[in-house]
């Protein structure tokens, strides 16, 4: 396997990285972004009040979401007004409904078998103190041309969560396999991204704890050719919302995930800040 471009003019490599890394920094800063979620709120069958989010919310015996808004509370869903009791349905797994209320935004998801819901304000000192995550520089050499080893079936894999307690299930539709510079080839068990064919891949490497977020990263990969050729461009390599907040219930890599390399390329550890700004308000 080689260097993807290895050609590739350095100075444009370095270009098109940084206006990919400044779009995503401005997603990671958006007003409801999860920089922006104040407190993440388990439900169950006991109808509860938060001072973050208007209602009282509750999961059903049903398996449904429903949240009672007292007189003079309202939510906004697709275009919608919502008043007194409103049953959200069942939400499913890695899904999340988002409901206007004034300029916040009530997520309602559920997570790990889970049902919660994490109120989003654009004022968060979280969000307001955000001033940008540290990554390597662009270097051509850490975008590989590796190959997708499909599995005859998809493979039911489970993984940790940044939450103690919390698993998730993911179908494995693969494998990436690549080699670095050292000659070593490793291979990545990945997961569907969110188009079709897409994939992406949770790894910590032997930068992880020590120039990178300990726990985990995630790289996209785009859909792969017909002969099973794909680019693992490592300088894409980004942190989960877990390295910032503790209130996200972030995956963490299967095992075969854990590369012995150091990958020293993509983002770095986010810049330290208060310690308290990473839970509530």
């Amino acid at each position: 396997m080689t260097t993807h471009a290895a050609d590739t003019d350095r100075t444009a490599f370095a270009r098109e990285w940084e206006a990919w890394h400044a779009r995503h920094e401005e997603l990671r800063a958006d007003p409801h972004g999860f920089l922006a979620i104040t407190a993440l709120h388990w439900l169950d069958a006991t109808p509860s009040r938060f001072d973050d989010a208007p209602g009282a919310w509750s999961t059903t015996a049903e398996g449904t979401v429903v949240v009672e808004l007292a007189d003079g509370e309202e939510l906004t869903l697709d275009g919608q007004v919502l008043h007194g009791r409103h049953d959200f349905g069942v939400v499913p797994e890695r899904g999340s409904l988002f409901a206007a209320s004034g300029d916040a935004v009530i997520e309602v998801a559920r997570r790990g078998g889970h049902d919660i819901v994490r109120p989003r304000h654009p004022q968060h000192p979280l969000r307001v103190a955000y001033t940008g995550t540290p990554a390597y520089a662009a270097d051509p050499r850490w975008a590989r041309t590796g190959r997708y080893l499909p599995f005859d079936t998809p493979r039911p894999t489970t993984v940790g969560a940044a939450v103690e307690g919390l698993q998730h299930v993911y179908d494995a539709p693969g494998q990436v396999e690549f080699t670095l510079d050292d000659g070593t080839t490793h291979r990545l068990t990945a997961f569907n991204g969110p188009t079709p064919g897409s994939l992406f891949v949770l790894f910590t490497d032997a930068t992880s704890g020590v120039t990178t977020y300990a726990a985990n990263r995630s790289l996209a990969l785009p859909v792969p050719d017909e002969d099973g050729q794909v680019v693992v461009d490592f300088n894409r390599a980004v942190n989960l919302p877990c390295a910032y907040t503790d209130l996200a219930t972030c995956p963490l890599p299967p095992a075969e995930n854990r590369l012995p390399a150091a990958i020293e390329a993509g983002e770095r550890t986010p810049l330290p800040g208060d310690p308290e700004l990473r839970r509530t308000v």
